[in-house]
Formats: C-alpha cells, sequence, structure tokens
C-alpha cells in the first residue's frame, strides 16, 4: 500500500496525537497520508466524520482512529466506495477495531507490505413506507432498530418474511442484524453469537411480552417486512426505525419497514492472526 486516509474522532483521540503518530510514521516510510479535515459531520451533514468525495479515488487504506463505534460510522459514509478500513481501537478490545493504539506502526509496517487480509462484512438495506410512499431508505452494518418513539410502553408489530406471515409479538421492539452486529445490541437481549463470516440476517425483540419469543435465524436472501400493529400503541404515538443508531425515521400505526441483505459490503482489514472465538474469549473474560 502506498497512500492512506485517516478518519479521526475527535473525542477519543483530542488532541489527536495518535492521528499524527501516524501520518508522521506514514511520512518516514515514504507514503502519503491524508487526514480527514471534517472531524465530526453534524446533523446538518450527510455524514458522521467524512464527506466521502473528498477522499481521492487512488486511497487504498482508510485508518479509522476512534473505536468501534467511529469504524461502524467510516463505513456508513463510505458506503459504495469500496476501501478496506482498518480501525484504531482508542479504548478496550473492540470486534471491529481491532488494533490499539500502542500497535500502530506494527499494523502499518504490515499494511505497507501487503501482510493483511480482507473481510467483506455484510449489510442490511431497509426501507420505511407510509401508505405505499416511501419515507427513508438507508443501510446498516449492525442493525435496523424498531423501537418506541416517546413515553415508555409495549409495540405490536407484525413480521412477514418473503411476503408470509411469521409472527405477531408484543415487545420493547424488534431488532434486525448482521453478524457483524450480533455482537452489539442484538447480544445485549439474548441474541445468538454469530461468526462474522457468516451471510445471515438475525431478527430478536427487546423485552418481548410473551415467553415463547425466541430469536429467529435467517438465510440472507429473503426479504423480512415489520408491521407496526395496533394494539399497545395509541394512533398517535408510533414508533421509530433506527438504522446502525444513526439515522432514525418515525412510524405510525400501519407503517412497514422492508428489510433485505444490501448489495454494499463494508471491507475491513485483518492484521493481527486473532480469530473471532479469541476475541470473544477476551470478552468473556472480562
Amino acid at each position: 500500500m502506498e497512500k492512506f486516509y485517516v478518519i479521526t474522532n475527535g473525542q477519543k483521540d483530542p488532541d489527536f496525537h495518535v492521528t499524527r503518530t501516524i501520518q508522521e510514521y506514514l511520512a518516514e516510510k515514504g507514503k502519503e497520508c491524508l487526514v480527514s479535515e471534517n472531524g465530526n459531520g453534524g446533523s446538518r451533514t450527510p455524514y458522521k466524520y467524512t464527506d466521502a468525495n473528498q477522499i481521492p479515488e487512488d486511497v487504498e487504506c482508510v485508518l479509522v482512529v476512534g473505536g468501534d463505534g467511529t469504524l461502524l460510522q467510516a463505513s456508513r459514509d463510505l458506503q459504495g466506495r469500496n476501501i478496506p478500513l482498518l480501525g484504531i481501537n482508542m479504548g478496550t478490545l473492540g470486534y471491529l477495531a481491532e488494533i490499539d493504539r500502542t500497535g500502530v506502526k506494527a499494523a502499518i509496517d504490515r499494511l505497507i507490505l501487503d501482510q493483511y487480509l480482507v473481510e467483506d462484512r455484510m449489510m442490511l438495506e431497509g426501507s420505511a413506507y407510509h401508505k405505499g410512499k416511501k419515507l427513508l431508505q438507508d443501510i446498516a452494518l449492525n442493525d435496523i432498530v424498531i423501537g418506541r418513539h416517546g413515553r415508555l410502553r409495549i409495540l405490536d408489530f407484525h413480521i412477514y418474511v418473503n411476503g408470509e406471515f411469521l409472527n405477531a409479538s408484543s415487545a420493547d421492539g424488534i431488532i434486525i442484524a448482521t453478524p457483524t452486529g450480533s455482537t452489539g445490541y442484538s447480544l445485549s437481549v439474548g441474541g445468538p453469537l454469530v461468526s462474522p463470516e457468516a451471510s445471515l440476517i438475525l431478527i430478536s425483540h427487546i423485552a418481548p411480552h410473551t415467553l415463547n419469543t425466541r430469536s429467529v435465524v435467517l438465510p440472507d436472501d429473503v426479504e423480512i417486512t415489520v408491521e407496526v400493529a395496533a394494539g399497545h400503541t395509541g394512533a398517535h404515538e408510533g414508533a421509530e426505525a433506527v438504522f446502525d443508531g444513526d439515522t432514525s425515521v418515525h412510524l405510525d400505526l400501519g407503517d412497514t419497514v422492508v428489510i433485505r441483505k444490501s448489495s454494499k459490503v463494508t471491507r475491513l482489514l485483518k492484521i493481527n492472526n486473532i480469530s473471532f472465538l479469541e476475541v470473544l474469549r477476551k470478552k468473556m473474560n472480562g
């Protein structure tokens, strides 16, 4: 690799010490390194950290300084660019950002020598509809969550798979997750752990109000439709669909969210020979 780009979460690297270390080390090696000047995009921009249009076409790798959340958002900002990402974790051991700040230079050496693997992680595409009109379409690397909007209450859902009725349920919300997202919110509600190399879609409920509600694992070629049903939810309260904890759209009774595997993927660079099982073991051991 010859040309790099750095995206930094200013809250994780406030003095840009790690960012400068990366830039200076790459310069010493005779490589080109550009640093995003955008910072946090904020609510008025279509991106969180980086305007993908400002990344030159010949950039071979994006280094993301922050943590799993920063890397997750970078994957959304850069959707469609097909540039591999490597996360530099500024906190505890992450599932996505595998390099910590002490291992930055060693990781860069391996990138320069082309000693790495690239993993393609599946993403979800979701479209929200109100009376047949599309309200929002977005993608997610981790999950699409349909939950409460406003005060605490139970929601009622009808779930369909490829147009066939699956079940009706009452819960605080529903999580539709990828294998990558199985270690996130889905895990906290009792969803299964899935290897990120798999290509599956998971459905899990948040605080279900029925005893027989279980997570469902589906193949990646299905289309899932979640309808906000009448029941506990008031006519003027509705729900909310949230994509990777970022973009969201309000849903009224009868509105639907149609979810399928996206044609886009997130490409993650693997430097260390650390398996998914080893990461799990370290997490579980605290």
